[in-house]
């Protein structure tokens, strides 16, 4: 699957691309408690995509990773569509550094 598709896709995406732009990961409380939560993008040939990186994945890659994402869902908030990775059933890779 494409960034361009997942945009228009809501859940059970799976998809690769590089991170670009990650930012500094910050601390929110979530109904689960503390948690740490950091914004970055995720680059194909078809564009980007806000990708939002939750605890220990925040750590798994670095700006020029190209990652493999599956069981991702997308929301959207402030009218950006951002692809986020559930901790269940969703798994980030990194496939090349």
């Amino acid at each position: 699957m494409t960034i361009e598709d997942a945009k228009n896709q809501r859940s059970d995406i799976t998809l690769q691309g590089t991170i670009e732009e990650k930012g500094e990961p910050r601390t929110v409380n979530t109904k689960y408690g503390e948690t740490q939560v950091c914004d970055s993008y995720l680059k194909d040939d078809t564009g980007r995509i806000k990708l939002t990186l939750w605890g220990e994945d925040i750590e798994k890659v670095k700006n020029g990773d190209t990652v493999s994402i599956q069981g991702a869902y997308t929301t959207t908030f402030r009218n950006e569509v951002q692809l986020n990775v559930p901790k269940k059933n969703g798994k980030l890779e990194v496939i090349s550094n």
